[in-house]
């Protein structure tokens, strides 16, 4: 058992990771923004607190210690309206972070930073790991700027990074696209308005993401590696809306509506596992059907 910190702990993957590290046992502690009215009893303590304060991490991370961190704690939308939030966040954010852990650097084990498979930009074929970064956005440019930070820190913290592509379940807000279908088809809506329909993605379902992230911080030749996390093949949006509509019976017609569309949006992610399952072994991931499926059952 371990002292596991989980920054971003009361978000869509915070969530499903807390329930992955419960099971092991461990003493779960974590950091938001918010409070999270609906809590936990999974985790033995919550801090509420910007990781753009210094002082207050700097005091978390004295009681708590952790030996093992999870940095999830991101804008994630990539259409994040505040240019200054989105890079003081996640880049800032990120910094104060590790800063404050290099007090109980002795303590660590192993330190995860999520950065994020937009970080390729627009690229066919299979990505890996020793692609150069070409960003196509600002949400990207802010997760290379996380690696460099891992990189950094490197000869003073156990730091894993981790690229993760597109991955889906339960709970995942409806600003995404599959769990927009999903809320769509589940009250059974003539239409649907979306953005860019000549996209591909590869996706994972967030249950076999949060799975890997566990074991890449329980696989000491992982620290100071960089992983995709992914399940190696892309569905394009028609595939992704005809499962959907295979799954429920029910047929959306599909209206592209020009506010939503993205110039800068990347057109296809699809990644190599192939580093990951050296490090860790397999990663079962269940197929894009079984997880619609979980998806539509909730």
């Amino acid at each position: 058992m371990a002292r596991v910190l989980i920054t971003g702990a009361n978000g869509f993957t915070g969530r499903h990771l807390v329930d992955r590290l419960a099971r092991d046992g461990h003493e779960l502690f974590s950091l938001a923004r918010r409070e999270d009215e609906h809590g936990s009893p999974q985790i033995a303590r919550a801090w509420v607190a910007d990781l753009r304060d210094p002082a207050a991490l700097n005091a978390m991370v004295a009681e708590v210690r952790p030996q093992r961190v999870f940095h999830l704690a991101a804008i994630a939308n990539v259409a994040h309206a505040d240019v200054a939030d989105l890079y003081e966040s996640n880049i800032i954010g990120t910094r104060n972070l590790l800063q404050a852990l290099t007090a109980c650097a002795a303590d660590l084990q192993a330190v995860l930073i999520t950065s994020s498979a937009n970080v390729y930009g627009n690229r066919a074929g299979i990505l890996t790991e020793d692609m150069v970064p070409a960003p196509a956005n600002d949400y990207g440019v802010t997760k290379v700027a996380c690696e460099h930070l891992a990189i950094v820190y490197a000869d003073r913290l156990p730091i894993v990074t981790v690229r993760p592509f597109n991955y889906t379940g339960r709970g995942q807000s409806t600003d995404f696209l599959i769990p927009k279908i999903i809320a769509h088809v589940r009250r059974r809506a003539p239409s649907i308005e979306l953005g860019n329909t000549n996209v591909a993605r590869d996706f994972s379902d967030v249950r076999a993401v949060v799975d890997a992230y566990a074991r890449l911080l329980e696989c000491p030749a992982a620290v100071g590696q960089l992983f995709n996390v992914c399940s190696g093949r892309a569905h394009a949006l028609a595939e992704v809306l005809a499962i959907a509509e295979q799954i429920s019976g029910h047929s959306l017609a599909v209206h592209t509506n020009p506010a939503f569309v993205r110039a800068n949006d990347v057109t296809s992610l699809c990644g190599s596992r192939v580093k990951l399952e050296e490090a860790i072994g397999p990663v079962p991931n269940p197929g894009l059907a079984e997880t619609i499926g979980w998806m539509l059952d909730d």
